[in-house]
C-alpha cells in the first residue's frame, strides 16, 4: 500500500468510530503509532514502578558514602596509632598512680595534721591552732579543708610554707594573711586556709 493511499486513509477515517476490538482494521500507521504509544506508556510504567525506587535507594547510598569515607579515615589513622596510644595511656595511668598516692586517706589527715605541725615546730613557731573544717564531695574527689594559724618571724614563716608544700601528700594553701604581732613588728602571725584532698573511686557499677 502506498503512503499516499495511508495519508488518504487517515484523512477519511472517522476518529469518533474507533473501536479497540477493531484495531486489526486500522491503518497500518494507526496501529504502529498505538503500538510505540503503549510500548512508551509500558516503559515509563515499569520505570516508575521498578527503576525509580532503585535510583532513590542509590542517591541515598550516595549521600552516605562522604560520612562512610571520613569513618573510615578517621578509624584507619586511629588504628595506626593504636600502639602509640596505647604506650601514651600506660604513661598517663602510671602518672595517675603516682598521683592517687599522693592524696591521704580519709584515715591518714590526722596524720598529716601532725605532720604540719612538727614543720611549725622545725621551723621555731608558734601553733596558735591548725583546725578542720568539714570536708566537701567534689565530682571525682573529697575535699578536706583546715585553718591554719602561727606565729614566728618572716624567714621561719617563708621555710614553714616551703616545707608544707614540700610534704609527700598534696597540700594546697589559699588565703594567707600576714600580719604583725605584738609592737616590734619582728614577729609576725600568719593565718591562712590548707586544702587537702582524697581520691573519691568511681560509683558506677556499686549497687
Amino acid at each position: 500500500m502506498s503512503l499516499k493511499g495511508e495519508m488518504r486513509r487517515l484523512r477519511e477515517l472517522d476518529w469518533r468510530e474507533l473501536d479497540i476490538k477493531e484495531a486489526g482494521g486500522w491503518p497500518w500507521s494507526l496501529q504502529l503509532f498505538s503500538c510505540l504509544l503503549v510500548l512508551g506508556l509500558t516503559f515509563a510504567g515499569m520505570h516508575w514502578y521498578l527503576a525509580a525506587p532503585a535510583k532513590e535507594e542509590l542517591d541515598r547510598v550516595r549521600g552516605q558514602e562522604d560520612g562512610l569515607v571520613r569513618d573510615y579515615r578517621s578509624k584507619a589513622a586511629q588504628a595506626a596509632n593504636l600502639e602509640v596510644m596505647r604506650e601514651q595511656m600506660s604513661v598517663l595511668e602510671g602518672r595517675m598512680g603516682e598521683l592517687r598516692e599522693m592524696l591521704p586517706t580519709g584515715a591518714e589527715v590526722p596524720s598529716l595534721i601532725d605532720n604540719i605541725s612538727e614543720t611549725a615546730i622545725d621551723n621555731q613557731l608558734s601553733i596558735d591552732f591548725i583546725r578542720l573544717r568539714s570536708p566537701a564531695t567534689r565530682e571525682h574527689y573529697i575535699e578536706q579543708p583546715f585553718d591554719i594559724q602561727v606565729q614566728g618571724d618572716y624567714h621561719r614563716i617563708a621555710a614553714f610554707l616551703a616545707g608544707v608544700a614540700g610534704l609527700p601528700r598534696i597540700v594546697t594553701l589559699h588565703d594567707m594573711t600576714l600580719s604583725p604581732e605584738g609592737g616590734s613588728g619582728q614577729r609576725l602571725r600568719l593565718s591562712m586556709l590548707a586544702r587537702t584532698y582524697s581520691y573519691r573511686p568511681s560509683e558506677e557499677g556499686v549497687p
